[in-house]
């Protein structure tokens, strides 16, 4: 074969080559999927941390195909309803509006959800009453007649505390005003004079509480008495707990409450896989995780197992038996 010839065909094969290799890469990428996560206010404990697990999710998108985003909310009862409706895939909710969404009480009375699942617990909430310190409340009784925010209407802190109120027989016309407003608007509300006191589940340290401590004369209440012993006795997912003294200025003493477990849920509907890929993603970063706020700096593997009140999702569950976390 004459020398251009045999040039001619080398040339040929090379690019069929070429085009062969640029049509069929060597390794083929997963199908990018997006996922919303169902947080709370910004300056809140859920918002930092959705955005964790979006960037704990993100940085293995080129392996499994997801690609987190977190959205800012009203809290509990409306991420459930979020991801019970297919809105968002996964969200932060308290373990007794859990249990409330899945027996069909408080918020959820009309409207039951069976299908609610569990992914993990992340740290313990208390229910924390705020007060200007010239409000004269000392304990959680003193509100009747006094201006106060009993929660965003979405909020797992408005189904608390209403559930605190009628345990004591204070009904919402008992107060001289009864406030909705948003998290972000609370402590700025205290310091204004515009309400007397509010009420916020929450863990500690929290942004918000700082605010209305380091802005105006403020203090923690208590939050105790036999209304409070007859919840937690009744209702396994509470339990008693304090607000530490010192930390916040204005609140010297250790202030008793109880509180409840913060945890992320996902609809039964979520694919295993994705639930399975957001456990892991979390958990193998666990160390990071821990970082990132006060309120999670002493949380434990085993604890963030603990708390639920409805089921595991199978996802979340594979992942925990392969690292016999469970049986």
């Amino acid at each position: 074969m004459p020398t251009r010839a045999r040039l001619t065909v080398k040339l040929l094969a090379a690019a069929a080559l070429a085009a062969s290799t640029l049509a069929s890469p060597a390794v083929a990428q997963p199908q990018q999927k997006f996922i919303t996560v169902g947080t709370g206010g910004i300056v809140g404990v859920y918002y930092p941390l959705g955005g964790a697990i979006c960037r704990f999710v993100n940085a293995g998108r080129k392996d499994h195909g997801l690609r987190c985003t977190v959205e800012s909310t009203g809290g509990s009862v409306f991420n459930i309803n979020a991801v019970m409706s297919g809105d968002m895939d996964i969200g932060f909710a308290q373990s007794d509006t859990q249990y409330y969404a899945m027996t069909g009480a408080a918020a959820f009375k009309d409207k039951p959800q069976p299908k609610l699942r569990a992914l993990f617990s992340v740290y313990p909430e208390l229910l924390t009453l705020v007060t200007r310190q010239d409000a004269n409340i000392k304990t959680f009784a003193d509100i009747k007649g006094k201006r106060i925010n009993v929660g965003d209407p979405g909020s797992g802190t408005r189904v608390t505390t209403e559930l605190v109120m009628k345990e004591m027989g204070i009904k919402l016309e008992e107060l001289k005003f009864a406030g909705e407003l948003k998290f972000v608007e609370m402590a700025p509300a205290l310091c204004d004079n515009k309400i007397d006191a509010f009420t916020f589940v929450a863990g500690h340290p929290n942004a918000i509480f700082q605010e209305a401590a380091t802005t105006c004369a403020s203090s923690i209440a208590s939050v105790t008495g036999p209304a409070v012993d007859k919840l937690v006795k009744d209702n396994p997912f509470y339990a008693k707990a304090s607000v530490p003294g010192k930390l916040y200025k204005g609140t010297d003493n250790p202030q008793p409450t109880f509180g409840v477990m913060a945890t992320v849920v996902a609809s039964a509907d979520l694919p295993e896989q994705t639930a399975y890929v957001i456990t892991k993603a979390v958990f193998d970063n666990f160390d990071d995780f821990r970082k990132l706020h006060p309120a999670v700096a002493n949380i434990t593997k085993e604890q963030m197992l603990s708390g639920n009140t409805v089921p595991f999702h199978p996802g979340a569950l594979k992942y925990f038996k392969e690292k016999g976390l469970v049986k």
